[in-house]
Order: structure tokens, then sequence, then C-alpha cells
């Protein structure tokens, strides 16, 4: 494999290709912001705007400029989102609306702890990038009420009956070992450390079924027994193999091995189960024990599932030499740019069938915005210029 070449294909989808179409079509530069809902050429087809993908793309571009160059261009659209983000995007509290009107009035009210998250790293990605404190102190403040929330995320907003069947989800400390690394500099080194050891034990320890060898999306909050129910039957191989790149990043900085090492064999056992052996392609949800899913997208073959694979695979190979790794790499790469790459607009389709046939041409839209696409292309590109 020539990884140099695979490197520079990558760098060049990213700065040629994706990172353009955002900065051209995604900038409000009427009232601030981004849109998220782009057709296929990029066109707007709905101006409502996220915050979660609001907060991922000023911290994308804030990231890049932190990190690959100090583009103008990229520092000022991460400026002016923060800047709509810092002024509507929440209730004067650091509480995060879920989604504003194009003009910034709320819609949808704070419910979803990742407006929060997102919100925390862009902000934290923007003070780097702008040395402005006043960015560094609204991270500072949401990531505060993130902790405060932790325990119930969704607070008067949850749809569950108290009481009844308590459940927790891995969403949350699988984003809060990613979130933690990106906003280390700002917070206070043992907050952090207490943060990270908690992060660890509930996705290794907890979540983590080694009878199973797969990570399970819900679990009891009362006890972190398995449900028999929908929701505690549910396995979303695409978020386990994106929250195993989150630990190997972790065993890096933290200088311990071993948990890469379970990492990638917790990675390696998702991806075999994941994998459509008919079709080729991840599911995007299964059940732990064959049942018929209750999500009607459940044979979907998404975007951002096949990208974080594709990361979590190849940095398995990095780090650790696993020749496995590597081929799982090659194949979602081959599988990635027949299927996801669109050869005639910039930009990747989110959603194909479990044909791996186009299914929605959007470009970005409610979930999909800018940040798994360049994200990827960028940690991708990264990686592989190190491989040897």
């Amino acid at each position: 494999m020539d990884f140099q070449k695979l490197a520079n294909q990558y760098k060049t989808e990213l700065l040629d290709s994706v990172l353009p179409f955002w900065l051209e079509h995604s900038q409000d530069k009427q009232y601030g912001g981004y849109f998220s809902c782009l057709d296929r050429d990029g066109s707007v087809y709905d101006t409502d705007k996220f915050i979660w993908l609001q907060g991922r793309e000023v911290w994308l571009f804030a990231m890049l400029y932190n990190k690959v160059e100090k583009r103008q261009e990229w520092l000022d659209c991460a400026i002016q989102g923060g800047e709509f983000l810092k002024k509507y995007g929440h209730d004067g509290d650091y509480n995060w609306y879920f989604s504003l009107t194009r003009e910034g009035k709320p819609i949808i009210d704070p419910y979803n702890i990742f407006s929060y998250t997102f919100a925390t790293m862009a902000f934290a990605q923007l003070a780097i990038a702008s040395g402005n404190d006043e960015y560094a102190q609204i991270a500072k403040k949401t990531f505060d009420r993130i902790l405060e929330k932790r325990s119930n995320p969704k607070g008067k907003w949850t749809k569950a009956h108290a009481g009844t069947r308590p459940m927790k989800d891995f969403a949350l400390p699988m984003i809060l070992c990613n979130l933690a690394l990106e906003i280390e500099q700002l917070i206070d080194p043992k907050l952090i450390d207490q943060t990270i050891e908690v992060c660890l034990h509930e996705v290794m320890e907890v979540f983590y079924q080694k009878d199973l060898g797969l990570i399970v999306e819900n679990l009891s909050a009362t006890d972190n027994s398995l449900i028999d129910c929908f929701e505690g039957r549910t396995i979303n191989p695409g978020h386990s193999l994106e929250a195993m790149w989150f630990i190997m990043d972790l065993g890096k900085r933290l200088n311990r091995p071993e948990l890469i090492d379970q990492a990638v064999k917790i990675a390696l056992s998702t991806i075999n189960y994941g994998w459509d052996k008919q079709y080729g392609g991840i599911f995007y949800f299964m059940d732990r024990l064959g049942h018929p899913q209750q999500q009607l997208e459940w044979d979907q073959k998404l975007w951002w599932v096949h990208i974080e694979s594709s990361i979590a695979m190849l940095k398995g190979y990095q780090l650790t030499g696993n020749k496995e790794c590597l081929a799982w790499f090659e194949k979602l790469h081959d599988y990635m740019w027949t299927h996801f790459k669109d050869t005639e607009y910039p930009e990747w389709f989110g959603y194909l069938n479990r044909r791996g046939e186009m299914l929605l041409p959007l470009k970005g839209g409610k979930w999909k915005g800018c940040f798994h696409v360049p994200r990827g292309l960028y940690q991708l590109w990264k990686i592989l210029e190190e491989c040897k």
C-alpha cells in the first residue's frame, strides 16, 4: 500500500473539494452562522439552524486553522459562526438550544446534551485560534453545565416516566472521552483526569460487554445490567468504532498501551459483527439478540459510520501494527470512495440503502453537517503520513 499516495488523496479531497464546498455554500452572510441543509449542488433547501451542527462547523474550521494552516478565511468562518452561537445559541445561562430559526430565534429548547458538548468543543478551539479569552470562558461555563447534567442529560425534557425503566446511554461517556482531550488546556487538570477515568470506566468496563465482545447502546441506570427491550438490545457499530479511536487517542495521551490494545480488540470484534456480508458496508443499527429492529433505517449505510470506522482501523494499525486493521481500512477505503464520493459535485453523500445505492442526494441536513467528512479526511490524511 502506498501510504503517501493515499495521504495526498485524502488531503486533496479535504482542501480542494470539501472545505471549499462548506465555505462557499454554508455561511449565512446575512444573519451569521451556517446553513446545514444543503442539496447535492450546495443549494440551501432549509434555513433552520441546528446548534450542534453550528458548533461542529465552528470547531472544524478553528481546528484546521490551529493545526493545518493559518488561513484567514478559515478563522473568519469560525469566528462568524462563534459570534452567532454566542449571541443566539443559548438562554443566557449557557443552556444551549437544539435549533433556531435562520435569524436566531429559538425553535427547540435545550433538551439535547450534544448541543452543549459541541458548543464546548467549538469555543475551546476558537479561543486558541483567536486568542479571545471570552470564548475560553464560554467553553468552561458550558463544560460545567455538562457535568451538572451528566446524570440526567435531558432534565425536564425527558420523555421517560420516572422510576419505571431508568436507562443510561453510551453516547455521553463516549463523547466526553473526546471532549476531555479537546479542552484539557482550559480546565483544571484534576477535573480532566477525573472525567477521563470515569468515562474510560464507563466505556470499557460498563457498556462494553465481555460476553458479547460488543458495546451496547443502553443499560439499566440502576445496576448497569442489560435490558431486554428495543433500546436495551440496540448495537450501533459505528458508534462503538468511533469511540474506539477516541480510546486509542486517550491510550496514547496516558501512555497506556494496554488501553490501545483493548480498543483494537473491541474495534475488530465490532466491525466483524457489523459488516454486511451480503452487500458490503456496515449496518446502522443491530439487535444483539437478532430480533427485528425498531429503526426502519437499520440497514442503511451512513457516511459517518464508515468514515469513523476507517479512522479506528487505520489508527489501530498505526499504533499496533495489526495487519487485520490495515486490511479492514483497505476494504472501508474502497467502499467509501466507490459509494459515498460524489463524482459530479463536491462533498460526499450521507445516506445509502443497504445495497450501497444513493438514497438521499443531500450533502447536509438536520444530522449531517460540516463535521464527519472533513474531520475524517483530516484524520486519515495525518495518520497515513505517519504510516510505514
